[in-house]
């Protein structure tokens, strides 16, 4: 039978006295959290662990005598055994390091042992016992009673204490069914005990301990000032969120245009993302576990990296004139592109790559849409003159962050594409009717109908006129369809063109929103906070003396600490796959990068 010690390192040469800790519930194992010095008060010894136990939640008790021997101190081994009696549990540790050696020797004792233990200590005084017996790591009884082996496992209490280890269980577990391990019960004891290491030598109590912070507690005046401060400031946050969340919500907002356009604005949908983390961050209740804390401080992080980079676009854009330069640029660019559509089109009537068209079709759409580009060319220069405070005033946005002014950019993208965005629904509607048109003349030849009740292809019995109609009309569209795909073909090229752009601007606004960059932040400077597991490895193997283990922390893999803490966003449901999107372009439905996977279509 082997026990297992998990012991600080910091106790490692504390003064004789008791050790304060806790057994592991299912395991043979106990974690050792400090130990209360010689002289003390039984009594009081009680009444702290009580209060302790009270405010932390941890069973702790008095898990047996921790001994340093020192020439002033001579039969304290002997008087801390004696303890067992005050303390009654059903083993008692007898812990002791002897002068000139690592390890330790442990003794574990029951009631009925405690006796005859006393009684070879005074044998053994009087030169009755060889000393070959005290480098044991278990007590071996004289009736034959089974010697159980000791396993001193040293750990970092600061360490422990402030790592999460993963994978996190976020549900309530049933204790007869889904029990803790054995290492999880540890890390939560230790992280759980923190008003446990509140006492340090420097306060005047009757009681002295020794744990990780027992030479005084570690505090930050940056830490605290932040904390006074946050209090105020979170107040009037929520005060304004209030005030904004109020007007949005005026019935002249909640119309149905109003309320459709703000949805497919990236701009809109960007501030009510960042009015949702306001609110978490303002929020005045503390974070209740570890992944509530990492979700607050993902958010708060990347909402000053988002500022800060917000505030650097606005000293490039308002110094040296940019703004001016982008609003000359911009109108030149925009003829630039309704010129080269009028060629586009040109060619598209003439014979596109020796191809022979349709010449009355190919005419009526060509003319078509050189209307709407002309209709373009002349709302692009009815703009001009307003361009440049459009861009003045839109640049000022980016002092909410440089998410806001990408989603505006977006946005503005897309109005000054809207040409195109029309032009590719013209040729996939038409294109669109002549392939469902085809598909269900070809059942007709078939003798196939569609079942639009059963949702299914049935057998149809057409009679001759019905079919001599679908041979017409079917040869008519066969024939006027290459003309029609050819167009279709170059508008979604150039629609394609401009949902990937902003499909790059949308997936860096993603980024920016959603990196872990606190989480990748503490993985780099402290990696024990975010463990994996942990590693063992022989610290002291001396005979006569117990095996010594160093636990180590794994440190998470900087993928899975991207894919547990990465904050989900507006933007993070389900795409299309390639097929559904190569079927959707094959068969002319609209392509929507705003819609949904699970949006009904008709």
């Amino acid at each position: 039978m082997v026990l297992k010690i998990f012991f600080p390192q910091c106790c490692n040469r504390a003064d004789s006295g008791l050790l304060v800790g806790r057994w592991i519930t299912g395991h043979d194992s106990a974690v050792v959290l400090a130990v209360i010095h010689y002289p003390f008060i039984p009594g009081q010894v009680k009444q702290y662990l009580q209060q302790v136990q009270a405010q932390s939640g941890v069973e702790l008790s008095v898990l047996g005598s921790w001994s340093l021997p020192t020439e002033s101190q001579e039969g304290m081994e002997s008087f801390l055994r004696d303890l067992s009696t005050i303390f009654p549990q059903e083993r008692w540790l007898q812990v002791s390091r002897q002068i000139g050696k690592t390890g330790f020797n442990c003794d574990v004792l029951n009631p009925a042992q405690n006796g005859r233990a006393a009684q070879r200590e005074a044998k053994k005084k009087k030169g009755e016992e060889d000393e070959k017996s005290d480098g044991y790591a278990g007590h071996k009884g004289n009736n034959n009673e089974e010697e159980e082996k000791v396993i001193f496992i040293h750990y970092e209490q600061r360490n422990v204490m402030l790592s999460q280890l993963h994978p996190i269980e976020n549900g309530v577990s049933d204790p007869k069914t889904d029990a803790p391990s054995e290492l999880r019960q540890m890390f939560q004891t230790v992280a759980s005990s923190q008003p446990l290491f509140f006492l340090d030598k420097y306060d005047d109590g009757p009681l002295k301990l020794t744990h990780w912070q027992s030479e005084g507690r570690e505090a930050s005046i940056i830490a605290e000032l932040f904390k006074q401060a946050s209090v105020p400031l979170c107040r009037l946050i929520s005060w304004l969120l209030s005030i904004w969340v109020w007007v949005c919500n005026i019935w002249v907002f909640s119309l149905y245009p109003l309320r459709f356009l703000a949805s497919k604005l990236s701009t809109c949908v960007q501030l009510s993302y960042r009015t949702e983390h306001m609110k978490t961050l303002s929020s005045p209740k503390p974070a209740t576990d570890h992944t509530d804390f990492m979700r607050k401080a993902t958010i708060m992080v990347s909402f000053l990296v988002d500022v800060a980079l917000g505030v650097l676009l606005i000293l490039w854009l308002y110094r040296d004139n940019h703004i001016p330069m982008l609003a000359n640029a911009l109108v030149p660019a925009a003829d630039h592109v309704a010129k080269e559509l009028e060629e586009l089109l040109q060619w598209l009537m003439g014979a596109p790559a020796g191809l022979k068209m349709n010449r009355a079709l190919d005419q009526v759409l060509g003319r078509f849409f050189l209307y709407h580009i002309h209709l373009w060319i002349s709302y692009i220069r009815l703009m001009s003159p307003f361009i440049e405070g459009i861009l003045w005033y839109g640049g000022l946005s980016a002092c909410f962050g440089l998410t806001f002014a990408l989603s505006l950019f977006s946005d503005m993208v897309a109005l000054l594409t809207f040409h195109i965005y029309c032009f590719y629904v013209y040729g996939a509607r038409l294109y669109c009717l002549k392939i469902y048109g085809l598909s269900s003349l070809w059942r007709l030849f078939r003798g196939k109908k569609w079942n639009v009740l059963r949702q299914r292809v049935d057998s149809c019995s057409y009679d001759l006129d019905q079919l001599f109609i679908g041979t017409l009309l079917f040869t008519i569209l066969l024939f006027l369809l290459p003309t029609t795909a050819l167009y279709y073909l170059v508008f979604t090229l150039l629609r394609l063109v401009v949902v990937l752009f902003q499909g790059v601007l949308h997936l860096s606004v993603d980024f920016i929103n959603s990196f872990p960059l606190f989480a990748l932040g503490l993985r780099v400077c402290r990696p024990y906070r975010l463990a994996e597991g942990v590693k063992f490895r022989v610290l002291c193997d001396e005979p006569g003396t117990a095996l010594h283990l160093q636990m180590e922390m794994n440190p998470l893999k900087f993928n899975t600490v991207v894919q547990t803490y990465r904050t989900p966003t507006y933007s993070c449901y389900p795409k299309d796959s390639w097929a559904t999107l190569v079927k959707k372009l094959f068969v002319g439905e609209l392509i929507y990068p705003w819609k949904h996977k699970s949006t009904k279509t008709d």
